[in-house]
């Protein structure tokens, strides 16, 4: 859970970064997006790797709502991420042909 945390924070913090910050612009935000896209898959792999081993030892470890809320923080990092590719490429091509 605390990969998909870090996971989906990752890209709204570089973007008020970048907003209250004189040292980077906005379009230097993106480089924040393959991380928050290797921590939401990361969050996928272990919200997996949790819900398994909650299935294997018939739920006794406890942890099935934390796996389940890390694998969608790790959704939700994708989608951010996917939504803020879309978004830079839809500047760079209005920029590119305006």
């Amino acid at each position: 859970m605390l990969v998909g945390l870090v996971a989906a924070a990752v890209l709204p913090v570089a973007i008020a970064v970048a907003e209250t910050s004189e040292l980077l612009e906005l379009p230097d935000a993106a480089l924040a997006i393959p991380v928050a896209a290797v921590l939401g898959i990361a969050a996928l792999v272990l919200g997996g790797r949790a819900r398994i081993r909650v299935e294997r030892t018939l739920g006794r470890v406890g942890g099935v709502r934390t796996a389940r809320l890390g694998r969608g923080l790790g959704l939700l990092a994708l989608a951010l991420s996917a939504a803020a590719l879309i978004a830079i490429g839809a500047n760079e091509y209005l920029q590119r042909y305006d």
